[in-house]
């Protein structure tokens, strides 16, 4: 006899000491009015369920700023871990609350449900929405209703187990396990193990190339810079909500002026500016700050009649705190104006002028150095790769250096007899691989007026002294 797939029935309110696992239905996803007790920090899983290719897209994007942990479910499921995100969000009711929010602001209605693996939550959603299930003990009785359709099995096996009168996944699991693989294949009994968190079903995350880029198109012409930055705030303002809903930052931002084209005169189609920081930021003010100084003194060819951001280079977003010491107190570190410093200095004086230095793996000194966009670097994780290597690379064994070194050596202009020596020699022979060896032995001296010299001797005829750098 056939018997029909039954809904599940809201649970009486349960006597003093015991909770029930299953929450009542219901179509919108704020349902909870406490946080459930017993409720475990173990993995809970939120499905939205939504055919359309479109919706379900943007869906994708609404789930990732509650989750890290968002993956698709071929043909139309949205699965995101909610047990752990629950914690930040202030418990599971704020968090379907905040959810449900962006789904209407979007308008988007997805069908939903929540369980402890993800293909009992989808099932959920499928068939019964707005059903939540907390515990794991819980599944069995929670699926066994629902129909096999809500796995999303290939069609043809659904017919071929309704065909003998299996047609709810209750039924399903009461089939000799050997027998159903042998028919239905090892893929179906995997499923039914991962519904009820009996085998693990690992997810891959939802990934995507990052890009960010918000076009601004004006009805009105634009020359002052006031105007122009009060039309960049709200375009700044999405760049700031993007970067923390993917955890990145960003240290270069592009902003593209466009011009109107004139028919008497020749016009630039658009006036490009570079805002590049000094340290990693997701926020808007550091941009804010830099394309306002920026802007004050670039002269416009024309009238700006759009505007356009972009980014394309993003790096995890690491959260800093304040040191224990103010700046320059007892080892404490830079101040916060030490990053805005360099960028209003590159916004007012260029790229060009403004720079960093950093360590190369050579022993030549000339060589051991070069140029380098001067970023600053807060704690190691924050470091970029090319500075880690360079890092890492570099030996920490070495003698002490002049804070001023000269771009070339210079004759030196006393004699070396008048010279006090402090330390040395420290001798140094490489470079005969590229045609500019060298065969020196460097000493830490005393000039005749005092200042500490770094010189060198070298070690071929007519063995001449210079003079390489001077001591802070």
């Amino acid at each position: 006899m056939r018997r029909s797939a039954r809904p599940l029935l809201p649970i009486a309110a349960p006597t003093q000491g015991a909770r029930s696992a299953v929450a009542p239905a219901s179509a919108e996803l704020e349902l909870i009015s406490e946080e459930p007790e017993g409720l475990s920090a173990r993995e809970l899983w939120l499905a939205l369920s939504e055919p359309e290719s479109d919706k379900q897209r943007r869906l994708c994007q609404i789930a990732q700023a509650f989750s890290s942990q968002v993956s698709l479910e071929a043909p139309d499921g949205v699965l995101l871990e909610a047990g752990r995100s629950r914690q930040y969000f202030g418990g599971l009711k704020r968090l379907l609350a905040r959810l449900q929010q962006r789904c209407q602001r979007a308008k988007l209605k997805p069908r939903w449900g929540l369980a402890p693996t993800p293909l009992a939550a989808l099932a959920l959603a499928r068939a019964v929405p707005g059903q939540m299930v907390l515990q794991r003990s819980q599944l069995v009785s929670a699926v066994a209703s629902l129909p096999l359709a809500s796995l999303g099995w290939p069609e043809r096996t659904v017919e071929r187990l309704a065909a003998i009168g299996v047609r709810e996944i209750g039924a399903a699991l009461r089939l000799p396990r050997a027998e159903f693989t042998r028919r239905y294949g090892r893929s179906c009994l995997t499923s039914l193990d991962r519904l009820l968190g009996r085998q693990a079903d690992p997810r891959p995350r939802l990934t995507s190339a990052l890009r960010f880029r918000v076009q601004r198109s004006l009805d009105f012409e634009l020359r002052d810079t006031a105007l122009i930055l009060r039309e960049l705030q709200p375009m700044l303002q999405t760049l700031e909500q993007f970067l923390r809903r993917q955890q990145r930052a960003i240290e270069c931002l592009q902003l593209r002026l466009q011009h109107r084209a004139r028919s008497l005169q020749v016009t630039p189609e658009y006036t490009l500016l570079r805002a590049t920081l000094a340290q990693a930021s997701s926020h808007a003010e550091p941009f804010a700050r830099w394309f306002a100084e920026r802007l004050a003194r670039e002269r416009l060819p024309d009238t700006v009649i759009g505007l356009e951001l972009r980014a394309a280079v993003f790096l995890p977003m690491t959260a800093q705190s304040d040191h224990l010491w103010q700046p320059g107190e007892h080892g404490g570190a830079m101040g916060r104006e030490s990053p805005a410093l360099i960028e209003r200095l590159r916004a007012r004086l260029g790229h060009e002028a403004v720079y960093g230095l950093c360590l190369v793996d050579e022993h030549r000194p000339e060589c051991a150095y070069r140029v380098a966009e001067p970023r600053l670097a807060t704690t190691s994780a924050g470091t970029s790769a090319a500075y880690a290597a360079i890092s890492e690379a570099t030996p920490m064994r070495l003698p002490r250096r002049p804070l001023w070194l000269l771009h070339e050596p210079h004759p030196l202009p006393w004699c070396w007899r008048q010279l006090q020596w402090l330390s040395g020699p420290e001798r140094i022979e490489t470079g005969w691989w590229d045609g500019r060896d060298v065969m020196r032995d460097y000493y830490h001296a005393l000039d005749p007026q005092g200042a500490e010299v770094w010189v060198f001797r070298e070690r071929r005829p007519p063995h001449a002294w210079y003079l390489h750098g001077v001591f802070g």
